[in-house]
């Protein structure tokens, strides 16, 4: 797993010079680093790139991602597509049939569930009783227990509603800090602190779903738990699923509870959307970046890896899945 950089002052400017990355700001040279050690480049806000640097990011696949200042995300430059053709071409034959999708759609609805209810369930071991946290972990069960009976994708997108919602139901007793209140998920545009965390994690979570199917040869635009839609990745965020409870917001609830970002590191804007300030966008990404090398244990392929890879140890086990190399896809589990 490369570094990654995060460009966050306002009118930078990045190019290639020689096999290097140049950022400067105005006659500034702000820093200088080998492109071999460079696997993203995220910017955000006011940032340009030379054409050469984004013709040679796309030739070696280091990852360049635009957003908005206050980490909307805008665009991405992408490169031509890995993998074999014959292996998208069984993708997309599959997201046409029922059968095929939905045999997808529940183990990974089945995964959202079980890790959101490993997350509640933690919570009860190292608090106590909580009734409100104990009736949500009951219906996360039993949603549980349904959604491996659902006969067609929208039964199991149904299904993951319901839990979504017993889920966010408590969300707020998962919050230590008083001054943070979390009264329900709230997506377009983030109406308090909270949300505005969790929608900047998922975004930034889902640019490295989109990286690691693109990078296994899949195309991260035809799902089989989300519907196609223009401009929509279906598949990352089919994806997306199993990492919210236990990589996305485990990692916000931590950021809260061990007070890294406070009231005070947000601005509301005119539409009522809260954005995080310019230092604490930086706050927040170096945590990440740290959070992304913390190695755990891989519970199906028994291997020490950093967070960082999931997306791509998922994307793999889902390609040989789709190859026929395996039975069954086996989506990523909290332990």
């Amino acid at each position: 797993m490369l570094n990654a950089l995060y460009i966050t002052r306002q009118e930078s400017y990045l190019h290639k010079e020689r096999e290097t990355i140049v950022i400067k700001n105005g006659d500034e040279k702000l820093g200088q680093f080998p492109a071999i050690n460079i696997g993203s480049i995220t910017c955000f806000g006011q940032v340009s790139v030379s054409p050469f640097l984004m013709g040679y990011c796309a030739e070696q696949g280091i990852g360049l991602s635009f957003y908005t200042e206050y980490g909307r995300f805008l665009a991405r430059v992408q490169g031509r597509q890995a993998g074999n053709v014959l292996l998208r071409r069984v993708q997309y034959r599959w997201a046409d049939k029922e059968d095929k999708s939905v045999a997808i759609a529940r183990l990974i609805v089945a995964a959202k569930i079980a890790n959101s209810r490993s997350v509640v369930l933690r919570e009860l071991r190292n608090h106590g009783e909580n009734v409100g946290l104990s009736k949500a972990s009951d219906k996360l069960a039993t949603n549980l227990r349904r959604v491996k009976n659902a006969q067609t994708v929208a039964e199991a997108m149904g299904m993951e509603g319901d839990a979504a919602a017993s889920y966010f139901s408590v969300f707020n007793e998962l919050i230590r800090e008083p001054h943070f209140n979390f009264s329900g998920r709230i997506r377009r545009p983030p109406t308090d602190p909270v949300n505005a965390l969790l929608s900047f994690v998922y975004s930034l979570i889902t640019q490295e779903c989109i990286s690691a199917l693109q990078g296994v040869g899949l195309d991260p635009y035809v799902g089989f738990l989300h519907q196609d839609r223009p401009g929509r990745a279906s598949l990352a965020l089919d994806l997306l699923e199993e990492f919210r409870a236990p990589w996305a917001d485990r990692f916000v609830l931590t950021l809260i509870n061990r007070r890294q970002v406070q009231l005070k590191d947000f601005k509301q804007e005119a539409s009522g959307a809260y954005r995080l300030k310019d230092d604490a966008r930086k706050t927040f990404l170096v945590a990440y970046q740290e959070r992304k090398q913390t190695e755990i244990m891989h519970p199906y392929l028994q291997e020490q890896i950093p967070i960082g890879l999931l997306p791509h140890s998922q994307a793999m086990l889902l390609a040989r899945h789709i190859r026929g190399d395996t039975e069954f896809y086996t989506p990523y589990l909290l332990k």
